[in-house]
């Protein structure tokens, strides 16, 4: 993630150097070379992203790119406050590496589980929570559009649901490799402690609008800003009213920063005549339209 960017220029270099003192350890060398078990634990995995996002952007914003808004899908929207100026970027890599690092104390390994609901609407899948539930916690947690949504809770709520799903017209239901179950009521913990590190660092007004994941509104102040990601931890990611929001503010081309595509994806199954580009290696660049 990240390396031929940080091969080729300068400032991602610079980006995976300024994280890695930030840390205190070489997190660019496990990003780079691994071993993938460790990188797949939460608290390397968040930082990860989040450090090869900043990487791609920077290469963006040093030839000019500027956006109307920025957006994140749920630890994107650290990403997204990066870009935005809200938050210092080492500030940032501590805080999403004890971000993860809560989450997956907050329930133990095997105890959760995240599920993907593909082919209901929204009320139908909340209405299979609702009767799965049976006292434990099973909520949509990630709803991506195109009638595909996440569910996460305890893991046998999350089999029911599943079924639930499915005998209200699901189309497939798919368990989720994941370390804990995230954005439900079980992550609430998680917030509890992040909420005191949030509020302690610098913040400033961001620049650029901020879509926020807990309601797919704008946040155009720090404190603002703050409040949504505090929030998000035991929230449902709006990733398609967030999608629905900047279609009707007038933005045309999306552009997803950092490793993977399913951002992209998306983006063209909800906004289908958009320009939806991404960039994670060097070769991304020559589709991106740049100002003269």
């Amino acid at each position: 993630m990240g390396k031929m960017l940080a091969d080729q220029f300068p400032v991602a270099r610079a980006t995976f150097e300024e994280a890695d003192r930030a840390l205190g350890e070489p997190i660019s060398r496990i990003v780079f070379d691994g071993p993938a078990e460790t990188l797949a634990l939460t608290e390397h995995t968040q930082p990860a992203i989040l450090i090869a996002s900043v990487a791609a952007w920077r290469v963006l914003a040093e030839r000019g790119l500027t956006p109307a808004f920025v957006a994140g899908h749920s630890l994107g929207e650290y990403s997204a406050h990066v870009a935005a100026g809200t938050l210092d970027f080492a500030d940032a890599v501590r805080l999403v590496r004890n971000r993860g690092r809560y989450m997956q104390d907050a329930v133990p390994v095997g105890i959760g589980a995240m599920a993907a609901i593909l082919g209901l609407e929204e009320a139908a899948v909340i209405e299979a929570c609702a009767d799965a539930a049976q006292g434990e916690v099973v909520s949509p947690a990630n709803l991506n559009g195109a009638k595909q949504i996440v569910i996460a809770g305890t893991a046998a709520a999350v089999a029911r649901a599943g079924e639930c799903a499915k005998a209200r017209g699901a189309r497939r239901v798919i368990l989720l490799k994941v370390s804990a179950p995230f954005h439900c009521a079980l992550m609430a913990p998680a917030g509890e402690r992040l909420e005191p590190e949030l509020r302690s660092v610098p913040a400033q007004h961001p620049r650029i609008p901020v879509i926020a994941n807990v309601d797919a509104q704008p946040r155009t102040t720090a404190a603002a800003g703050i409040d949504a990601l505090i929030a998000q931890v035991s929230s449902p990611v709006r990733w398609e009213d967030t999608l629905r929001f900047l279609a009707s503010a007038g933005v045309t081309t999306y552009i997803e920063v950092g490793p993977g595509t399913v951002l992209s994806g998306l983006v063209r199954k909800i906004h289908k005549d958009a320009l939806v580009l991404n960039v994670e290696a060097p070769a991304d660049l020559a589709a991106i339209p740049f100002p003269p």
